[in-house]
C-alpha cells in the first residue's frame, strides 16, 4: 500500500520527469509573460494619420487645421479636394481619420452662427477611432474657446473675466482604476488570470491523459493501484504547490515589471489565489481523467481561450453576453477569479465585497474535487 507522501513523491518525479508538462506550467507562463503584453505598451495609440478636406480656405482654418496637427492624438498627412479623394485614403489604409472643414467656415463665425465640423475615423479599431474623434474634438474646442474670448473682449469683459467665463462649467478629469488611460493597465491584469487558468488546466490535464494513455497500452503505474483520494490529494498539492511560483510570478514581478496598479494587500491576494489554485487544479485534474490522449487537453484548452476572454466581462460588458452564455462561464474558475482579482488588485475593493466571489471559487473546488475524485475512481474500477 502506497502511502499518502510516497504519491506526492511519485507524483513530483513524473511531473519533473515529463518535459511537455514542465514546458507548459513554466515555458508557457514566462514566453506569455513578455509576448501577451508587447503589442500594448504604447498603452495608446498617438499621431494617427488624417486626412483634411479645407473647403474654407481661410487663415482661421488653417488655424485649425495647425492646432489639430498639434495634438498628440493627431498627424495630418495630406490635403485633398474632395470627400471621395479622403475616403479612398481611408480605405487604402494611408490614413485612420478625415476632418472636413465645411465652406464659409470663417464667416459663419463672424457672424456669430453655428457651424459644424465633420471629422470620422476608423472605427475598426475602437481605441483609434476614440484617439482621433479626441484629438480633432480638443484642437476644434480650444479654437472654439479662443473664438469665445475674444468676442467677449469685444463686448467690453475684462480678459481675466472673458477667459473664466467663457464656459459655465470646468470640466476635470481624474481617470480611476487605469491612471494611463491605457491598454497595459485595462486588459494585461485580467489576461495575466487566465494565462495562469489556462495553463495550469493544461499541466494537470496532460498528466492525467498520459496516464490512461499509458493504462490502456497496458503499462503499470503506480496511479492503477494507489487509493483514489490520497492519490487526487497528492496530485494537487505537488501541481498547486508546484504552481504558486508562476502566480508569484506574475502577481510580483510581471506587474512591476510592466508597472501595473496594484491596490490588494498581499495577504488578501493569496487568500484569493488559494481557491483560485485548488478550484483550477481540480478542474485539470478531471480533465485529465476524462481524457486518454496527451494531446487532446492542450487542444481544449487553447480553442477554449478565446470564448473565456470575451465571456469573463472585462472586454465585453457582462450586460450584453447572453444569459446563457454568462451562466455557463460562471462554472469555470477563471471567471469568478478574474472579477474578483481585478477588484482587489486593480479596483481596491475590500475582501468583504468580493466574498461572494471567493466562496464560489470554493464551490467550484468542492464540485470539480468530487468529480474529479469519481473519474478517478472510476479510471481504477476495471482493474480492481
Amino acid at each position: 500500500m502506497l502511502g499518502f507522501w510516497d504519491l506526492v513523491r511519485l507524483e513530483l518525479r513524473t511531473l519533473l520527469s515529463d518535459r511537455a508538462i514542465m514546458l507548459t506550467l513554466f515555458g508557457g507562463v514566462l514566453f506569455y509573460s513578455f509576448l501577451y503584453p508587447q503589442p500594448y505598451l504604447q498603452q495608446l495609440p498617438r499621431e494617427e494619420p488624417v486626412v483634411v478636406i479645407n473647403e474654407d480656405g481661410s487663415q482661421l482654418s488653417r488655424q485649425l487645421e495647425f492646432m489639430a496637427d498639434a495634438t498628440a492624438q493627431v498627424r495630418l498627412v495630406a490635403r485633398v479636394s474632395s470627400l471621395d479623394e479622403a475616403r479612398q485614403w481611408l480605405m487604402d489604409g494611408r490614413a485612420s481619420g478625415i476632418l472636413l472643414i465645411p465652406r464659409h467656415f470663417y464667416r459663419d463665425l463672424l457672424q456669430g452662427k453655428s457651424v459644424t465640423l465633420s471629422y470620422s475615423g476608423d472605427a475598426s479599431y475602437f481605441l483609434v477611432y476614440g484617439t482621433i474623434a479626441e484629438g480633432l474634438a480638443q484642437a476644434s474646442g480650444t479654437l472654439a474657446a479662443q473664438i469665445k474670448v475674444a468676442r467677449l473682449l469685444v463686448e467690453g469683459q475684462a480678459l481675466p473675466q472673458a477667459a473664466t467665463g467663457w464656459s459655465a462649467v470646468g470640466l476635470n478629469v481624474l481617470p480611476v482604476f487605469n491612471p494611463t488611460m491605457g491598454y497595459v493597465n485595462y486588459v494585461v491584469p485580467a489576461v495575466f488570470v487566465l494565462i495562469l487558468h489556462q495553463v495550469l488546466l493544461m499541466g494537470a490535464g496532460i498528466l492525467g491523459a498520459t496516464q490512461n494513455q499509458q493504462s490502456e497500452r497496458g503499462e503499470a503505474g503506480y496511479w492503477q493501484r494507489a487509493p483514489v483520494l490520497p492519490l487526487l490529494l497528492a496530485r494537487t498539492l505537488v501541481l498547486g504547490g508546484l504552481f504558486l511560483i508562476p502566480v508569484s510570478y506574475f502577481f510580483g514581478f510581471c506587474l512591476d515589471h510592466y508597472q501595473i496598479t496594484r491596490s490588494a494587500s498581499p495577504a488578501a491576494l493569496w487568500l484569493f489565489v488559494l481557491p483560485f489554485v485548488l478550484a483550477t487544479t481540480m478542474l485539470g485534474v478531471l480533465l485529465g481523467a476524462l481524457l486518454s490522449r496527451r494531446d487532446l487537453p492542450s487542444q481544449i484548452v487553447l480553442l477554449s481561450s478565446l470564448p473565456l476572454v470575451f465571456l469573463a466581462g472585462f472586454i465585453w460588458p457582462v450586460e450584453l453576453i447572453p444569459a446563457p452564455l454568462n451562466w455557463l462561464a460562471q462554472w469555470l474558475p477563471s471567471t469568478p477569479a478574474i472579477a474578483g482579482f481585478l477588484r482587489l488588485n486593480q479596483m481596491g475593493a475590500d475582501f468583504v465585497q468580493v466574498a461572494p466571489l471567493w466562496w464560489q471559487l470554493w464551490g467550484l473546488t468542492a464540485l470539480y474535487g468530487a468529480l474529479s475524485y469519481y473519474w478517478l475512481a472510476r479510471r481504477q474500477r476495471p482493474r480492481a
